[in-house]
């Protein structure tokens, strides 16, 4: 039987895929030892990088949160670029329902695992308490995508991708709109 997980991970492989390479790029960045890589697979966790976990909050940080915030950034360009042509517009286009789905794709995969959302929770209070300006800033996100862990049987990631490929630019859209920009 094909669980719901699966199936997800069937149509958004894409995003998957780029998580894992940003992830592995930046485990290379910082020259963590990498034992293992699977950008695609069909079982649990269906994508990973398993590499040493760095004992600096920078290097942890960059290393947990730089796959999230690429994934997030190519969501945003994906999905804006063609809302205004399939929201506003309501224009047919099947190369803007292409964009619509990579970014789509790449929002559903933005979120850190939960391995190295952990470690990276370990070292920020710490590294806080020390006066790291960083670690103080990526304090509140941390802290949230910690929290959103527990939500992980509500897919967090999909309603993640939906905010932030429809949401966000739609807010931007009427804002615009009733400030007359």
């Amino acid at each position: 039987m094909i669980t719901l997980g699966i199936l997800l991970t069937a149509v958004t492989f894409p995003g998957l895929m780029v998580r894992e390479a940003a992830h592995l790029f930046f485990c290379r960045l910082f020259k963590l030892a990498i034992f293992d890589v699977r950008f695609l697979e069909l079982d649990p966790p269906f994508g990973h990088v398993q590499h040493e976990h760095p004992n600096h909050f920078g290097a942890a940080a960059v290393e947990t949160l730089g796959p999230f915030f690429v994934n997030s950034a190519l969501c945003a360009l994906f999905c804006w670029a063609v809302f205004l042509p399939v929201w506003e517009l309501r224009i047919f286009d099947p190369l803007a329902y292409l964009f619509y789905w990579l970014g789509f794709s790449m929002g559903v995969h933005a979120l850190p695992s939960t391995d190295d959302l952990k470690h990276l929770w370990k070292l920020a209070p710490a590294a806080a308490r020390r006066g790291n300006v960083l670690a103080l800033l990526l304090l509140p996100l941390v802290g949230t995508l910690r929290a959103l862990e527990f939500a992980r049987a509500f897919w967090p990631g999909t309603i993640y991708a939906v905010l932030l490929g429809v949401g966000v630019p739609l807010v931007l859209v009427r804002l615009a709109g009733i400030y007359g920009v």
